[in-house]
């Protein structure tokens, strides 16, 4: 019987941020300067006859959430829905807001409770050494995930300081 032996090592590192990004635009902003800037010297490469950029979007999800509150401020009803887009959360947080059912089905009027809102995107990156490694970027964390060699560690690291929100 053959014995399964290790081929790689692969760690994964979190940041918390000390205050969650405080709205879309701006996590929006720190998500595709990654993409248009890549800081971390990524290159493209092709897997399967199929050609990648260097850093791309793999996954994104935005939640946004409405209260809707009595005439006393009293809270009568929530609702959250999730978004693939940035476009479909703004979209979507101006239909909520607008949609009168839910309004008369929930008796209250709706408030965006935009700081209980919810973002993430992971982008997959290939590195100079062909490592491929995701970041994962969430309103109050980021996350390296599989990578093997720590300069690729030492390299976000290096960017994040740069970023303020990302403190």
């Amino acid at each position: 019987m053959a014995d399964f032996v290790q081929s790689s090592e692969t760690k994964n590192a979190v940041r918390n941020l000390a205050a969650p990004i405080s709205d879309v635009t701006t996590f929006d902003g720190i998500v595709q300067s990654v993409i248009t800037t890549n800081p971390f010297g990524c290159v493209n490469y092709m897997t399967a006859g199929t050609n990648h950029p260097g850093v791309e979007k793999t996954r994104e999800n935005y939640t946004g959430r409405v209260v809707y509150q009595d005439v006393n401020a009293k809270t009568v009803g929530i609702g959250s829905h999730r978004f693939n887009s940035v476009a479909g959360y703004t979209a979507g947080a101006a239909a909520l807001m607008a949609a009168a059912g839910l309004t008369a089905a929930h008796a209250g009027t709706p408030a965006h409770d935009a700081g209980d809102d919810s973002f993430s995107a992971t982008l997959r990156c290939h590195d100079a050494n062909g490592e491929l490694y995701n970041l994962t970027f969430a309103r109050d964390r980021v996350t390296l995930q599989s990578y093997s060699d720590d300069a690729i560690r030492t390299k976000v690291e290096t960017w994040a300081d740069t970023v303020p929100a990302l403190a």
